[in-house]
C-alpha cells in the first residue's frame, strides 16, 4: 500500500512535469518556472501523506513543512516579487511542528520552535519602516509567548503514570523575555512618537496597566470572598 501511494504522487509529478516542459517546448507557455515549486510541494505531500497514514509518523510533518514553504516561497516570489514571501517559510515550519505537537502531545518540545518560526514569520512580515528596535520586541514578545503557551500545557509526571500537571520552569523565561520585549516596546514609542507626546503615551499605557491589575486585583478578591472553603467535619 505504501509503494501503490508513493507510485502514485510519483507518477502525477512526473506526468505533471512532462505537461510543463511540453508547453515549454511549443511556446505556449514559460513553464521552467513552475518546475522547483511542483517537485517541492510534491515531496511535501508525499511525507504529509506519511504523517496522516500512521500515528508514529509523527516526524514526517517537519520535513512535509518544510518543503511546502520552499513551494510557497518560491511562488510567492515569482508571482509577486515580494521580499516578504520568505515569512511563508516560516509559517509552514512553524504549522509542522504544531502538528507534530498536535499529534503527539508528549512531543512538548515542538511548541517551542512552531513559536519561534511564527515569530519570525511576523519579523520578516514587518514593513520596512519598522525594521529595527521594534523588529526586536516583536522578536523578545513572540518568544515569551511561546513559553507562556508552554506553561499552559499539562505534561505527563513520568513515564510510568498518566498523571499529568503543567510546566512552571516556562514562566521564567516568558516574564524574562516579556521584560526585555516591553523594553524595546518603549524604546520603540519614544523613535517613533515625536518627544511631545512620548510622555503621555508612557502615562497612558501606565495608567492602563494600574486598572488592569486593580480589576484583577478586584476579581481575585471577590472569588476568595464567595469560596465558602473547607467545611468542617
Amino acid at each position: 500500500m505504501k509503494s501503490a501511494n508513493a507510485s502514485i504522487i510519483a507518477g502525477v509529478v512526473i506526468l505533471a512535469l512532462g505537461v510543463l516542459l511540453l508547453l515549454d517546448r511549443v511556446g505556449i507557455m514559460d513553464s521552467a518556472s513552475f518546475a522547483a515549486p511542483l517537485i517541492f510541494a510534491a515531496v511535501g505531500v508525499l511525507f504529509l501523506s506519511l504523517f496522516i497514514r500512521r500515528r508514529e509518523n509523527w516526524w514526517a510533518a517537519i520535513p512535509g513543512s518544510v518543503f511546502l514553504g520552499l513551494a510557497a516561497v518560491i511562488t510567492t516570489t515569482q508571482l509577486t516579487g515580494g521580499a516578504w514571501g520568505a515569512a511563508f517559510l516560516f509559517v509552514f515550519m512553524g504549522a509542522g511542528f504544531a502538528a507534530v505537537f498536535l499529534r503527539e502531545p508528549g512531543n512538548w518540545w515542538a511548541l517551542i520552535p512552531s513559536g519561534v518560526m511564527f515569530t519570525l514569520a511576523a519579523i520578516v512580515a514587518l514593513p520596512q519602516e519598522l525594521q529595527g528596535t521594534p523588529t526586536a520586541a516583536v522578536l523578545f514578545l513572540g518568544l515569551a509567548a511561546t513559553f507562556g503557551v508552554l506553561s499552559l500545557v499539562p505534561v505527563r509526571v513520568d513515564e510510568t503514570s498518566d498523571q499529568r500537571k503543567r510546566m512552571k520552569w516556562p514562566l521564567i523565561p516568558a516574564g524574562a523575555l516579556a521584560v526585555m520585549g516591553l523594553i524595546f516596546i518603549l524604546q520603540a514609542t519614544v523613535l517613533l512618537i515625536p518627544a511631545d507626546f512620548a510622555f503621555p503615551v508612557v502615562m497612558i499605557v501606565a495608567g492602563a496597566a494600574l486598572v488592569v491589575f486593580a480589576f484583577l486585583s478586584h476579581r481575585d478578591g471577590r472569588r476568595k470572598a464567595h469560596d465558602p472553603g473547607p467545611r468542617a467535619g
